[in-house]
């Protein structure tokens, strides 16, 4: 088992920035590849962000390329979005997730692909 628990959302100005925190316990981090998922009122889960289990490896959805940044510190079982230029469409709760080690381009935006989920944490971009 991986408990994740995100930190660091809140009420922005578009325009503005914000840097999400997931904190994992329990089975060893590092050999999990990690993502972020947002979910907007009314819309379905979607992908943001993937790191693989070294930081070497990297994705992203369209819509955020360029401005948002994952990263991790295996050293402190952290992994990080670092959100900048938001816009009032970032507005959603976003969930930090864990999957497994190996990384496969076709399935890296996939929910099924990872096991363990966060609770969330919200972030509102005003206009």
């Amino acid at each position: 088992q991986v408990q994740l628990v995100e930190s660091g959302g809140g009420l922005v100005q578009a325009g503005g920035s914000l840097r999400l925190s997931c904190a994992a316990s329990g089975r060893t981090f590092s050999g999990h590849r990690m993502g972020w998922f947002r979910q907007a009122p009314g819309k379905e889960r979607e992908f943001v962000a993937a790191i693989s289990w070294g930081g070497s490896i990297t994705s992203y959805a369209s819509s955020v390329k360029g401005r948002f940044t994952i990263s991790r510190d295996n050293a402190k079982n952290t992994v990080y979005l670092q959100m900048n230029s938001l816009k009032p469409e970032d507005t959603a709760v976003y969930y930090c997730a864990a999957g497994g080690r190996a990384w496969t381009a076709q399935t890296i935006d996939v929910m099924a692909a990872y096991d363990f989920w966060g609770q969330g944490t919200q972030v509102t971009v005003s206009s």
